[in-house]
């Protein structure tokens, strides 16, 4: 596993246990460069992705909403939502990341992480942001 695809995972790992208990990931992730609860640190590339998913939170959870069919983001699998989250920062925001690696990422994520529909539902639904980015302002 490339260290991209580890930061990403850690990344998701703190999105999802943060909605879970309640808390902002920019707090939790605060909290883990301060007090790691693991051997490796938090890399540089975790950090950014997190502040950078907390940093477009609504924008973000807005256009997951407008175009996941059929679905509310409350419906989805919570692990699914750190997935399309992050996902979708990097499809959105993070020009350094060629659009078919992150849309790529997330799917092996959705693979590792969720259920056997999941990696289909990720990929249509950032493959669909990817397709409108260009009409956003």
């Amino acid at each position: 596993m490339g260290a991209r695809t580890k930061a990403r995972k850690r990344a998701i790992d703190l999105l999802f246990e943060a909605e879970n208990r309640g808390l902002n990931a920019r707090d939790l992730l605060a909290e883990r460069l301060a007090k790691p609860v693991t051997e490796a640190p938090l890399s540089q590339y975790t950090s950014d992705l997190v502040e950078g998913v907390v940093a477009h939170w609504t924008d973000i959870n807005e256009l997951l909403s407008t175009y996941s069919q059929g679905w509310t983001l409350e419906r989805m699998p919570s692990v699914d939502r750190a997935i399309l989250r992050l996902g979708a920062f990097e499809v959105l925001y993070a020009t350094e990341v060629p659009v078919n690696v992150a849309i790529a990422e997330a799917v092996e994520l959705a693979k590792s992480l969720s259920t056997d529909d999941s990696p289909k539902f990720v990929n249509g639904l950032l493959g669909r942001l990817a397709e409108v980015k260009p009409t956003l302002a």
